[in-house]
């Protein structure tokens, strides 16, 4: 097995309501899941291939829970990433080089029917996780922007946190609002449904510390 290791900042959405049922093994809030994924790569590498500063975005969507498979995902490569750089990335998201079940996007890939030909264009992307903000532009694919949720009667920021100690994503997450459009091949549209901030830190085996 080809040693990686990834850390990253992620700010990531879906069509369910604030907390995501996913997170407590729950049912999706509407019978199915569709969401987008933005990654900064602060630190990485794959082999001796390093993936310093990269960023990626996943686009997903499952007809009903995520477990239940039948899913779609497609891919978008920063357009910086040398050929090199793109096979070593395209491998840890399929779950390749990875024991089973030990990351999100090895558990992903198990559930995915229909895995489009990704692409590889410039991808603008700023998160604060502690704020629980973030931006992700794809030009002619993604537009996403996360917010902090507001408290309906006072309007004051709401803040809500996930802690997930065997998690195979991330131990702590921030929780906000979303708001997202994509085009091309999985085609989706939702407001104000859930958001999530978080620091990655992952390897062939599931969560590093």
């Amino acid at each position: 097995m080809t040693p990686w290791e990834i850390q990253a900042d992620e700010f990531a959405s879906c069509n369910c309501a604030y907390g995501c049922p996913c997170q407590f093994n729950a049912l999706p809030t509407h019978g199915n899941c569709e969401a987008v994924a933005g990654y900064v790569i602060k630190r990485g590498h794959f082999g001796d291939v390093s993936l310093d500063g990269l960023r990626v975005v996943g686009v997903m969507a499952w007809p009903g829970a995520v477990h239940e498979g039948r899913g779609k995902s497609f891919w978008i490569i920063d357009e910086n990433a040398s050929d090199a750089q793109r096979e070593a990335l395209l491998t840890i998201l399929s779950g390749g080089e990875t024991d089973p079940g030990a990351t999100v996007w090895n558990v992903f890939a198990s559930t995915m029917e229909e895995i489009f030909d990704p692409v590889y264009q410039a991808i603008e992307m700023e998160v604060d996780i502690d704020e629980r903000k973030g931006r992700l532009s794809v030009k002619g694919l993604v537009e996403s922007e996360g917010v902090p949720i507001r408290n309906p009667v006072t309007g004051h920021e709401h803040r809500a946190r996930i802690d997930l100690p065997h998690g195979f994503e991330y131990r702590l997450a921030e929780v906000g609002s979303a708001t997202f459009k994509t085009e091309g091949p999985i085609p989706l549209s939702h407001q104000n449904s859930y958001g999530q901030f978080a620091r990655l830190h992952l390897n062939n085996h599931g969560i590093v510390g």
